[in-house]
């Protein structure tokens, strides 16, 4: 596996502090945030100084029923080649549920969600995986993802799970130390066992990010300083094997460049002491040929060919799991209420961020009164179509149905949607709902 060294997430708002930032091997860009024809110059800058750019995608949804868009892929390959990277990574997570497998709705769940480690998921996973490593140009590391909630009548631990993962598909691990602290706390999964149950041969790099703790939960924000447990995390794994390369994430409430300087010298600090211990104890999980499929790929029967029915039954679980977290339906027998409850307030209150970002006049619109409306919205209306088309149909649903609201915010309101929706919407008949809005708002004066 190629050496990255030390890196760091670059997001656009961060941009220039990261390309004068002593000491950054290397970087990691969201790969649907970038555009092949239009890399930002900052990027661009990047890899003419020799900077390794890696593209990190949060939408396949690799655990879900579902085999991997093709679309998707494509776009992932694209992004490998023009930024001329070692690898790409995706999470072990489903982001969307529904459809025809389960004849029922498409819905989207706009974050990662955590699949059940059953022998049905893994099968499903493993298959979906090479599916994603025929598509793309570089080997695939699939990352471990942070949980809320845990699935009921699980059969394997998290290191069981990655450790069959990678020895069926030969796939590389992104191993997220904050996450493995964050299903500490919420699941009560000891870090130190899942490192030990690990492939650590299998490692591709390590994510490094922070959280805060609210009422006994631990949310995974990317949005505070590292806390001193992950540290200690990433300093236990250190003293396994030696990371290919490590990498802090931060996503949002960016400090000042000094202040990141200062989490990135602590992220070495601990790497260096847990080095200090490498050859002192046995590599965890180690097992030969994990980098390329090893001699049992494909030979588990509920491997490739044969996961129709493990599809099925995913796809009816996670149908399941999902319309109670963004559509109200009952929450499924085995799972924490409580929990469940945190969680859809969690998706609920993502999407409001999101959406914010992606349709930045809406808060300048609607004033203070944007997120309580939209968490109203939410409640109600599950997400189908990406962000984007959530940004629409939340300005609509508001258009058809708020009589209280100022007049002028409805007139700002009205342009902004008329403006972004077209001439013809989509639907059954185009044109319909603009002119239905255009009607009522026009009754309303």
């Amino acid at each position: 596996m190629e050496r990255l060294g030390t890196g760091i997430g670059w997001r656009p708002e961060i941009a220039d502090a990261v390309e004068n930032m002593p000491g950054i091997d290397w970087v990691e860009a969201v790969a649907e945030n970038v555009c092949p024809g239009h890399l930002p110059e900052s990027l661009r800058r990047l890899r003419e100084r020799g900077v390794t750019v890696v593209p990190h995608g949060v939408s396949l949804g690799l655990g879900g029923a579902d085999r991997p868009d093709a679309g998707r892929l494509t776009a992932l390959a694209e992004r490998a080649r023009v930024l001329g990277a070692p690898l790409v990574t995706e999470h072990i997570a489903f982001v969307r549920a529904g459809g025809p497998l389960t004849a029922s709705p498409g819905l989207e769940a706009g974050h990662l969600l955590p699949v059940p480690r059953t022998r049905d998921a893994l099968a499903v996973l493993c298959e979906n995986v090479r599916i994603a490593q025929d598509a793309l140009p570089v080997p695939l590391a699939v990352e471990n993802i942070a949980a809320l909630i845990s699935w009921p009548g699980e059969e394997m631990t998290e290191g069981q799970f990655l450790y069959d993962l990678a020895d069926r598909t030969g796939v590389r691990l992104l191993i997220d130390v904050a996450n493995l602290h964050t299903n500490h706390v919420n699941r009560g999964e000891d870090p130190a066992a899942a490192l030990a149950e690990l492939p650590l041969e299998a490692l591709a790099y390590v994510h490094v990010a922070g959280g805060f703790e609210r009422d006994g939960v631990w949310h995974d924000s990317h949005a505070h300083p590292v806390p001193r447990p992950v540290l200690d995390i990433l300093t236990d794994l250190a003293s396994r094997v030696t990371p290919p390369g490590v990498l802090l994430e931060r996503d949002e409430n960016f400090p000042e460049p000094a202040e990141l300087e200062r989490e990135l010298g602590a992220v070495r600090e601990a790497v260096a002491k847990g080095g200090a211990g490498v050859g002192g104890k046995p590599e965890s999980g180690t097992r030969p040929n994990i980098g390329s499929p090893g001699p049992n790929a494909g030979s588990d029967p509920g491997d490739s060919g044969a996961t129709g029915p493990a599809r099925q039954r995913l796809a009816l679980a996670e149908t399941a799991l999902l319309s109670a977290l963004v559509a109200g339906t009952p929450v499924p027998e085995g799972f924490d209420r409580a929990r469940m409850g945190v969680q859809a307030r969690a998706l609920a209150g993502k999407r409001a961020d999101v959406v914010a970002k992606v349709a930045p006049e809406l808060p300048v619109i609607l004033g203070a009164g944007y997120r309580p409306a939209f968490l109203a919205y939410a409640h109600g209306c599950p997400m189908t179509g990406g962000y984007r088309r959530d940004a629409l149909d939340f300005a609509e649903r508001l258009l058809l149905s708020d009589q209280s609201a100022d007049p002028a915010t409805l007139r700002e309101l009205r342009e902004w949607w008329l403006e972004r929706s077209g001439p013809a919407p989509r639907s059954r008949k185009p044109g319909v709902r603009l002119a239905r809005v255009a009607r009522r708002m026009s009754l309303r004066g």
